[in-house]
């Protein structure tokens, strides 16, 4: 997968496309489901497939107080739209200048003039623009005079109507919800971070273990143990995972991960690894 992180990386000549825009933060199976389509079109018509996302949740600039925390670090996504083998994503720093095109400049600028867009596949909600002005309605017209087609993609919707999103994810994370989310995700929920030395936790789960670094990636689960699998230099393990801030382990102000690789000994200090959760086992004990 071909990755541009500005506008002015795509090479001239490029396309012509087929683009979806979002977030995809998580990249979870309503965002596959769309993606899967868009290859789909793109192979059907010649087209190069092309994902459009942004580095930062919009509402990270436009209203900071409600922005809530990504599943995923950039990193992370990127190497999830990479899997699902799409050709190229347009990574776009999203700031003020952004946030201020209208409707039809985004459509100019980023859609017709760099890549070329024959066909653009969006939710029925999609919205964009300077304060959301842009609809369907408006991306259709603008179609007719640039010479794309619009596609409408439903939403994943697979228990009482409602839809696969990333809030959803969430809040089955803020439960400790790991096996729901994983269906929901189309894999288990990751963090990704540095082994450091830490503050001992292990004694939680009976063995010693490997602790995150507090910069990981990824949005770690409620309090509690779980079972999962760590993952370094490309091999995996079955692990038992603790996360939490127990109290009476004091001025550590954030939440700790720590996994157990079970029945191996690994020394994994400045390893950077991947901790998967499957399954929560119980709740911290206090």
């Amino acid at each position: 997968m071909r990755v541009f992180h500005s506008v002015s990386e795509i090479p001239d000549g490029w396309g012509p496309s087929a683009v979806t825009i979002g977030k995809f933060d998580g990249v979870h199976t309503g965002h596959r489901a769309v993606i899967d389509r868009l290859r789909s079109v793109a192979a059907e018509r010649g087209l190069t497939s092309t994902i459009i996302t942004f580095d930062r949740n919009p509402l990270e600039v436009l209203a900071p107080e409600k922005c809530p925390p990504s599943l995923v670090s950039n990193a992370q996504k990127l190497d999830l739209l990479a899997a699902t083998g799409v050709d190229a994503t347009l990574m776009v720093a999203f700031d003020r200048a952004l946030a201020g095109l209208d409707p039809e400049e985004f459509v100019h600028r980023i859609l017709v003039d760099r890549l070329h867009a024959a066909a653009v596949l969006v939710g029925s909600d999609f919205r964009f623009g300077a304060r959301g002005a842009g609809d369907v309605a408006m991306l259709r017209r603008l179609g007719e005079t640039y010479g794309f087609e619009v596609e409408l993609i439903d939403d994943v919707r697979p228990e009482h109507g409602r839809r696969v999103s990333s809030t959803w994810i969430r809040e089955l994370l803020a439960d400790g919800d790991v096996g729901h989310a994983t269906e929901l995700l189309g894999s288990a929920p990751t963090v990704r971070g540095l082994v450091v030395h830490g503050a001992a936790r292990g004694r939680e789960l009976g063995f010693p273990t490997a602790n995150l670094s507090p910069e990981s990636e990824g949005l770690i689960p409620a309090d509690g143990v779980y079972a999962g699998w760590l993952t370094d230099a490309g091999e995996r393990y079955p692990a038992a995972i603790s996360v939490g801030n127990n109290p009476t382990f004091e001025g550590v102000p954030h939440k700790q991960v720590e996994a157990y690789v079970l029945d191996r000994e690994l020394d994994l200090y400045d390893h950077t690894v991947e901790v998967s959760f499957l399954e929560r086992i119980r709740g911290m004990v206090a």
